[in-house]
C-alpha cells in the first residue's frame, strides 16, 4: 500500500493549521494534567513509595504504543487516528470498536480532568459545589472547540506553557525538602505497583492526541510522529521529578488520601502563596486536558460520521469555523453528564480500560503494515501489544463490568447498523 492510496479522500476536510509546538503543545496539554495533578494521589495510595515505579512502567508501555503510532501516522496521518488505522489494517468492525473505545475513554477522562480542576478550585475556594464547576467547564470549552480549532490551540499551548512552569516551580521548592525517610520501605506492594501503573497510565493516554486531529496538522507525516515523541519524553520526566518530590515531602499514605494531592504536598513548606499558585497549577492542568480531550473526542466522531459508522450529521464541518461542530457539541453534552453524575476514581479506572483497548488495536494494526513501512522492529508492536492485555488485567471489576458493558453496546450498534446496511442492498439489488 503507498502513501497516496492511503490519502484521505472525502468533501468534508479539515485545513491544516497547526505546526510542530502547536502539536507538541497538545500532546504535552493531553498528558500532563489529570494525572500528575490528581491521580498522583490514587496512585501513591496503591502503590505507596514506590509510585515513581509506577510511573515508568505506564512510561514503558506508552513508549512501546507512542512508536507503532509513529509508524502508523507516517504511513496515514489522517483524522480519526487509531479508528482509521485499525479499519484499514485489520477490518471494518475493528476500526469502528477501536474508535468507539476511543470516544468512551476520552468522553470519561474529560469528565475526570474537568472534575480535577473543581477539587483545586475547591482548594482555592472552599465551599464550591465541584460537580457544578466540572460542568460548567465542559460547557466553557466546548464552545471554545466549537469556535475554531486554532483557537482551541492558541489557548492550549498558553496553558500548557503555565502548567509546565508551576510543575518546575513546585520541584524545585520541594527537591530540598524531601524527606528520605519517606521512601523506606520503597517498594510496599508489587502488586500495588502494577495497579498504581494500571491508573497512572491514564496520564500517558494524551500522548497520541494530536494523532486524531492529524489532517489540521501542517506536514503532519513529519511533524505529527516528532510531536508525539517529544511530547511523550517531557511529560515523562516531569512525571517522574515531581512524583519523587510530591512522596519525599508527605510521604505515600498522606499524598494518597488527597483528591488535590500536590497541593497537600507543597503546604507543607508552609507558604500559603506556594499552596496557591500549585492550585491555580492544577486548574490550568486539568483545564488544558479537557479542553484537548473535546476535541479528541469530536475528530474521532467526525471520521466515523465520515464512513458512515455513527450518523453521517457528526461529519459536518461548521461553514465559518471550520470545525465537525454537531460532534464537538455531542462530546461536550456527554463529558458534562458524566461530570455531573459520576465520581473520580471510578472515571479515570473506566477511561483508562477502554484507553488500553484501543491502544492495543493500535499495535495490533501497526503489525500488520508491510515490510517497506516500517520503522521499527516488528517485534516492538507485538511487546506494546502484549503490555496493554497484561495493564488491563488490573482494572479493577466494576471498571472491568463498565467497560465490558460500552465495549458491548458498541458491537450490538455496529451489528444493528451492518444489519441495516445489509438489508437496504439487498432491496437495492431487488
Amino acid at each position: 500500500m503507498t502513501k497516496e492510496k492511503a490519502s484521505v479522500n472525502g468533501s468534508n476536510d479539515l485545513k491544516p493549521t497547526l505546526g510542530l509546538f502547536d502539536a507538541t503543545a497538545i500532546g504535552v496539554g493531553a498528558i500532563i494534567g489529570g494525572g500528575i495533578f490528581v491521580v498522583t494521589g490514587i496512585v501513591a495510595g496503591l502503590a505507596g513509595p514506590a509510585l515513581v515505579v509506577s510511573i515508568a512502567v505506564a512510561a514503558a508501555i506508552a513508549l512501546l504504543t507512542a512508536l507503532s503510532f509513529v509508524e502508523l501516522t507516517s504511513w496515514l496521518p489522517a483524522e480519526g487516528s487509531v479508528y482509521e488505522f485499525a479499519r484499514r489494517l485489520i477490518s471494518p468492525s475493528a476500526g469502528f470498536l477501536s474508535g468507539w473505545m476511543w470516544v468512551v475513554s476520552n468522553i470519561f477522562a474529560g469528565a475526570a480532568v474537568s472534575l480535577g480542576f473543581a477539587y483545586y478550585l475547591a482548594a482555592l475556594l472552599p465551599g464550591v459545589e465541584p460537580r457544578l464547576v466540572a460542568a460548567t467547564l465542559c460547557v466553557m470549552f466546548t464552545a471554545i472547540n466549537y469556535v475554531g480549532t486554532r483557537q482551541s490551540a492558541t489557548l492550549n499551548n498558553v496553558l500548557v506553557t503555565g502548567k509546565v512552569a508551576i510543575l518546575l516551580i513546585f520541584a524545585i521548592a520541594g527537591l530540598p525538602h524531601v524527606n528520605q525517610q519517606n521512601f523506606s520501605p520503597f517498594v510496599t506492594s508489587e502488586v500495588g505497583v502494577l495497579y498504581g501503573a494500571y491508573f497512572i497510565f491514564f496520564a500517558y493516554g494524551g500522548f497520541a492526541r494530536v494523532a486524531v486531529a492529524a489532517e489540521e496538522v501542517r506536514d503532519a507525516r513529519r511533524i505529527v510522529p516528532r510531536a508525539m515523541m517529544l511530547a511523550l519524553a517531557v511529560s515523562s520526566i516531569l512525571y517522574m521529578v515531581v512524583g519523587v518530590v510530591a512522596v519525599g515531602l508527605i510521604g505515600a499514605a498522606d499524598l494518597g488520601g488527597s483528591k488535590s494531592p500536590l497541593s497537600e504536598a507543597i503546604s507543607v513548606l508552609g507558604s500559603p502563596a506556594l499552596v496557591y499558585l500549585i492550585s491555580f497549577g492544577g486548574m490550568i492542568a486539568t483545564a488544558s486536558v479537557s479542553l484537548t480531550s473535546v476535541l479528541g473526542v469530536s475528530r474521532v466522531m467526525f471520521a466515523m460520521g465520515r464512513n458512515s459508522d455513527l450518523p453521517s450529521a457528526l461529519s459536518r464541518v461548521h461553514p465559518r469555523h471550520n470545525t465537525p461542530h454537531l460532534a464537538v457539541l455531542v462530546a461536550g453534552a456527554a463529558m458534562t453528564i458524566l461530570a455531573l453524575s459520576l465520581d473520580l476514581t471510578g472515571v479515570v479506572a473506566v477511561s483508562t480500560f477502554a484507553m488500553l483497548f484501543y491502544y492495543g488495536s493500535a499495535n495490533a494494526s501497526a503489525l500488520r503494515l508491510k515490510a517497506e513501512m516500517r520503522k521499527y522492529p516488528r517485534f516492538l508492536p507485538a511487546v506494546g501489544l502484549g503490555s496493554c492485555a497484561l495493564l488491563m488485567v488490573f482494572a479493577g471489576p466494576s471498571s472491568l463490568g463498565i467497560g465490558a458493558l460500552c465495549l458491548i453496546v458498541g458491537v450490538v450498534y455496529y451489528m444493528a447498523k451492518k444489519k441495516r446496511r445489509d438489508h437496504r442492498s439487498g432491496e437495492d439489488r431487488t
